[in-house]
């Protein structure tokens, strides 16, 4: 799975749960939320004003060393 700016924190947490901790450390806590879960990353982003490319890069970096 490649994770983009669009996709839906809850399908990348339902695909590897272990990157919550990525969320975590850019503050956001309430993953379990249901609007939460189904926000983008992109929109999550905005919200808490952090930078998404950052981010899904991370992830995907973390995701490709997995494999």
């Amino acid at each position: 799975m490649v994770i983009t700016k669009a996709s839906i924190i809850g399908d990348v947490l339902d695909y590897a749960p272990d990157t919550a901790k990525f969320f975590f450390e850019i503050g956001m806590h309430c993953l379990g939320c249901p609007s939460a879960r189904g926000e983008s990353i992109e929109d999550a982003c905005m919200v808490h004003g952090t930078d998404a490319d950052a981010l899904v890069a991370k992830i995907n970096e973390y995701l490709d060393s997995k494999n």
